[in-house]
């Protein structure tokens, strides 16, 4: 009897035990990267979660998915798709669907629960879903469709007015509806409306590729805004990048040249599903009707000219007038491949306005927005019919206070080099002409500048600020990283970054909004982890990595931008790019692996990257490469043979690390031969002696350096030898855009975190520092300032970012995507605190820290299912404690040793505090 009473107690103890559920739960749940994707062509997609915790140290040790086509069903928690069962593993990001195949046109639910280290399951998560798209190219039903019009064959003959297409169709909406979408791709740029209302919030779509390899196109669900009975749809183009002027860039460059160009025109195809399970399609054909619009000329860098009297805001209604109205034109489209746009779309992010309106001489004002930044300027305007008001855009002004536009002049067109019919000076200029009906506003559609100060010329009476408005324009990428300390400049700088980096993402990476636009490959690699801190790049990168195998040279040779426009500066040949811009292909490729745990990108282009390698193996004389632009913007002396090489030794090197990661042995060994063939020829050419490499400049040691071409461990000069260089500058930086970038690298790796806050915080050219002081609110093209070339809204310098949040928080990955961490913070000057997140794949990575009389505090937050190593600085305080407790007292803690000043400790998920004591 007493032992039953006694197993009666024991169940009452442990019973409410046994019933509590895991210890963890799904979270945050995406399918390639994206939360509810409207539109995709991908066939099998990839499952990702967050997990929550409410307690520390917590692991996911098995997972269950569904996925089924109807909400009843998942609902009911059967998969009718597709149901993993219960799969032993840690992995919650990356799961590849393996159930039936997807259907088009098909909505699917999924969800998941999870298993913690205990065995015990969750609940199933919230249900998500995606929706598919076109699966395969026969699901189209549209047809390429123009106005008629003829493309000009004087080059000449561009620059003159050529109002743009409008586009519509009426139908029949007869039965109840269950869903509406709208599949639709405008060639160069689209509007698309729906019974007089624009859909959607894109701006400047679809996104530029090589159009006679891939052509992006939208989904939208348009089914709130249809109406039952008589609809109109239509669609107003714009030239974009498919029908770009004849400019010649730097007097030669022609990018019709290099692009497929044509015609304005658009497909779609509308689908409606009804309630009874019929479907009914409107696709773009001959039966459209076609009509000049109000956008009379349009180009992305010269600008965009309205009249307002030809707008009709009844054209795309069921009241419309048929006056003017033809039917449309079958045309032949581009000969890419139609593909849904899964990078963010491009839309107004923020409405600025000036803080200054002056009036430099009589009729001309001049707005100052108070910020560099990317997009147009809208207008609210009162006055007769016929007004042309003149807008144009500038960077700086001049002395006596009117813009200064030459720093954003397109291709450097400055003395009539511009071809036949091409302005002298190739500004950046809007207008619009007033329909006198009323208060009108108006913004341009198919253009974008870079700008803080605008001319206004033609107003009527006198613009105030409450009349001008800034419409700041990029694709809208997820803000996943936040960076703060007590450095004024440092936080000045962060924001200087991410106002320079939004006005450089218009579906590509540009070099600057202003003057060129194009999306070169040293920029790319020289801004990558800055970007990928602070923003989602996940699939915009994808598209970028997509972008430039679609330009692949024949022989293998990777071009300097792309999409490619003609520029091949200093390349190998093969019009391919110079060394460094080639090395940003395979270089954001492995930095997807890193950040994202992005394996199936690494895949898809293996074979690119390793006949890329083959290509420049054939351009090498002896191991070696002498020909390149190399550390571009530097301000020593460059050395081109050994940064050729070495770029083409990092090369290498990648295609090595992803043999490696997909288990191809034979070419991981056969590449790491071969890099070291190229190591050892670098070293015998350019190692002159002991501390000495290539001509001791600082890009030359950091080049060497940052590569693990020459070591410390074997020429300990050469660590004396780059210091020394350091302070003949007193410690101020001569490196260019990639000497710079390897800068930060190299001294975080080995502690020199005082050399490298001494060079980030100086004040005096050149420097950061330097920008700041003299007004920039976005980041320069070149070390000092320039009034009559060079940009001054440029990513390439932005590579300090990525030091904030590597070394002055130490967040870095020890795994791919961050699966392992390691938070290594380096205080260093004056800096007394800093604090800064970054939004994993895995969930939210946080340090935060400040120094006060007591010591040093330490507060880190990692995600769940993740594993962390904690350097916590001794130079403050021997004695480390974890909120109070001894370390030796905390479970979830294990000390593993003290190192180069740091106690070093691993950790598993949870937030934890930590404190040295004098």
């Amino acid at each position: 009897m007493k032992s039953l009473k006694n197993y009666l107690l024991y169940l009452l103890i442990l019973l409410p035990l046994w019933m509590m559920g895991s210890t963890i739960r799904p979270d945050e749940l995406t399918c390639e990267y994206l939360k509810k994707p409207l539109g995709l062509d991908v066939h099998l997609p990839r499952f990702s979660w967050t997990l929550a915790a409410d307690k520390r140290d917590q692991q996911q040790m098995a997972y269950e998915l569904i996925v089924a086509d109807n909400l009843e069903a998942i609902q009911k928690k059967k998969g009718t798709v597709w149901s993993t069962g219960k799969v032993v593993s840690e992995q919650n990001i990356q799961v590849v669907y393996k159930g039936k195949p997807l259907q088009s046109f098909t909505r699917y639910y999924w969800c998941v629960r999870v298993y913690d280290k205990q065995g015990k399951v969750s609940d199933w998560s919230e249900p998500e879903w995606f929706e598919t798209a076109m699966l395969a190219s026969s699901d189209w039903t549209g047809q390429w469709i123009g106005d008629g019009s003829k493309q000009f064959t004087r080059d000449e003959n561009f620059y003159g007015d050529d109002p743009m297409p409008l586009f519509r169709k009426s139908f029949h909406v007869s039965k109840n509806m269950v869903s509406a979408r709208l599949y639709v791709s405008g060639l160069g740029y689209y509007e698309a409306y729906l019974n007089g209302s624009k859909i959607g919030d894109h701006v400047l779509d679809p996104g530029w590729t090589t159009y006679d390899k891939q052509v992006l196109y939208s989904v939208y669900d348009i089914s709130k805004q249809l109406s039952k009975g008589d609809n109109v749809i239509g669609f107003m183009l714009g030239n974009g990048w498919y029908n770009p002027l004849p400019l010649r860039f730097w007097g030669n460059i022609n990018m019709r040249d290099a692009l497929e160009t044509g015609r304005p025109k658009v497909k779609a195809m509308l689908r409606l599903t009804y309630r009874d399970g019929t479907v009914k399609t409107i696709a773009t054909g001959g039966d459209w009707q076609t009509a000049p619009g109000p956008v009379i000329r349009n180009n992305i860098y010269l600008g965009e000219h309205d009249d307002g009297r030809r707008y009709d805001p009844d054209w795309c209604t069921v009241s419309a007038s048929s006056n003017g109205w033809k039917q449309a034109v079958e045309v032949e489209g581009p000969a890419g491949v139609l593909t849904a746009q899964r990078q963010p779309p491009i839309r107004v992010t923020k409405r600025i306005k000036p803080v200054r309106i002056r009036e430099t001489s009589p009729g001309t004002f001049v707005a100052d927005m108070g910020q560099n930044f990317a997009g147009v300027v809208g207008i609210r305007v009162k006055g007769p019919a016929g007004t042309k008001i003149v807008l144009r855009y500038g960077e700086d002004v001049y002395p006596d206070g009117n813009v200064n536009v030459m720093t954003t002049v397109a291709g450097q067109i400055k003395q009539g080099n511009g071809g036949p019919g091409a302005p002298p000076v190739a500004w950046q200029e809007d207008s619009y002409i007033l329909n006198g009906k009323g208060v009108e506003t108006w913004a341009p559609r198919f253009t974008f500048h870079g700008f803080r100060y605008v001319e206004i010329k033609g107003w009527p009476g006198k613009p105030t600020v409450e009349d001008i408005e800034g419409l700041r324009m990029n694709t809208d990428l997820a803000e996943k990283g936040q960076f703060a300390s007590s450095n004024a400049l440092f936080n000045q700088l962060q924001e200087n970054i991410r106002w320079t980096f939004m006005s450089n993402v218009f579906s590509t990476i540009s070099d600057c909004p202003g003057r060129e636009r194009l999306p070169y490959g040293g920029d790319i690699l020289c801004t990558a982890e800055t970007f990928m801190y602070n923003y989602g790049m996940a699939n915009f990168y994808a598209k970028i990595i997509r972008d430039f195998a679609n330009e692949q040279r024949t022989l293998g040779g990777i071009t300097e931008t792309a999409p490619f426009v003609g520029i091949a500066d200093a390349g190998p040949g093969d019009q391919s790019g110079p060394l460094g811009f080639q090395l940003g292909f395979s270089y954001i490729i492995k930095k997807m692996y890193d950040f994202y745990g992005d394996k199936r990108i690494v895949e898809e282009n293996y074979e690119a990257v390793r006949k890329q390698v083959e290509f420049l193996r054939t351009r090498a004389t002896q191991h070696l490469l002498d020909t390149d632009l190399g550390d571009h913007e530097s301000l020593a002396e460059k050395s081109i043979p050994l940064t050729a090489s070495i770029f083409y030794y990092q090369q290498v090197c990648l295609l090595t690390d992803m043999a490696t990661i997909l288990g191809k042995g034979n070419d991981a060994t056969l590449y790491a031969n071969l890099a070291k063939a190229i190591k050892k020829a670098i070293i015998q050419k350019f190692a002159q002696g002991k501390g000495q490499f290539g001509k001791n400049t600082q890009s030359d040691l950091l080049f060497g350096l940052w590569s693990g071409v020459v070591d410390t461990a074997n020429d300990e000069g050469l660590w004396k030898t780059l210091m020394d260089a350091f302070e003949e500058k007193k410690g101020h930086l001569s490196t260019g855009i990639f000497g710079t970038k390897m800068l930060f690298d190299v001294l975080r790796s080995a502690d020199e975190y005082e050399m490298a806050y001494r060079i980030a915080n100086q004040r005096d050219f050149p420097g950061w520092g330097y920008m700041v002081a003299h007004g920039a609110t976005t980041l320069w093209e070149t070390w000092k300032a320039s009034d009559n070339t060079f940009s001054k809204n440029h990513p390439m310098f932005g590579s300090i970012g990525e030091w904030f949040f590597r070394s002055l928080v130490g967040i870095n990955e020890a795994a791919p995507g961050f699966k392992k961490i390691i938070i290594k913070p380096q205080p260093a000057g004056d800096l007394c605190h800093a604090k800064g997140s970054f939004q994993s794949v895995y969930g939210r990575i946080g340090s935060a820290w400040n120094i006060n009389e007591k010591g040093f505090n330490l507060e880190v937050e990692i995600p769940v299912n993740t594993t962390a190593e904690v350097w916590v600085p001794l130079a403050y305080g021997k004695e480390v404690i974890e909120n109070g407790t001894p370390l030796k007292d905390v479970p979830e803690l294990r000390f593993l040793r003290n190192e180069r000043g740091y106690a070093v400790i691993a950790m598993g998920s949870g937030h934890y505090r930590f404190a040295t004591m004098k």
